[in-house]
């Protein structure tokens, strides 16, 4: 059943995807900076931290600060993970026809379930998102659909694969007013340095209703 929820989503993905791409005007080149953490507290139990700095250009001109934590609890041996989180984004938005930015707060709520596979040597993550989100005065509520491949590129000398290829595909859906919210598409280069952190460099296209937007990311993940 999981397996054919999964599939679902997938067309959903990629359908939305190609659908969007033709309306895309314009794409500006940003920058993101992410910290991805995870503490793992016992076989069940574990507590996700995650820093995001993200630039309008290369770096110095902010477009959003998003710190981001929660509580997961592992279904079965860290395959499936049920998570309850809350997130602060900081969004400083440039004003149309004027030479000035305006600050926005939003406090986020957010529950997911995260499910991860194999196929041969390479993994699979699926991860489904419900958003409530209270941006400044307003209430929204947001659906996510997340899907990630990692793919092992060059084994080292001790027979481990140091060197990988990670791609993922992201679907966002409002439940009120416009139905698509924006989709991501990524693909990257990751090290794995050992068994607690790991590095991806890649490049990333954000398609919304009218127009997309490119970053260029670097993540630091952590498991400690």
């Amino acid at each position: 059943m999981l397996k054919k929820i999964n599939f679902y989503f997938l067309v959903l993905a990629s359908l939305l995807m190609f659908s969007t791409d033709a309306n895309a005007q314009h794409s500006d080149f940003g920058n993101w900076l992410i910290y991805i953490g995870n503490k793992k507290l016992n076989t069940k139990w574990n507590i996700h931290n995650e820093v995001q700095y993200r630039n309008y250009d290369a770096v110095g001109d902010l477009e959003q600060l998003l710190l981001r934590t929660g509580v997961g609890y592992n279904i079965s041996e860290n395959n499936h993970n049920l998570l309850l989180g809350y997130g602060y984004i900081l969004s400083e938005n440039y004003i149309p026809n004027i030479q000035g930015k305006q600050s926005v707060n939003e406090h986020r709520i957010f529950q997911q379930f995260t499910s991860k596979d194999k196929i041969g040597s390479i993994s699979l993550t699926h991860r489904y998102r419900f958003e409530q989100r209270f941006v400044e005065e307003h209430f929204k509520m947001r659906l996510r659909y997340f899907l990630a491949a990692k793919i092992p590129l060059i084994k080292s000398k001790d027979g481990h694969n140091k060197f990988y290829f990670s791609a993922y595909n992201e679907v966002f859906l409002n439940t009120k007013s416009t139905f698509f919210d924006r989709n991501r598409v990524y693909g990257g280069i990751g090290y794995q340095l050992n068994n607690k952190i790991r590095f991806e460099a890649g490049y990333m296209n954000q398609i919304f209703e009218s127009s997309t937007r490119d970053q260029f990311n670097f993540i630091t993940f952590f498991t400690f």
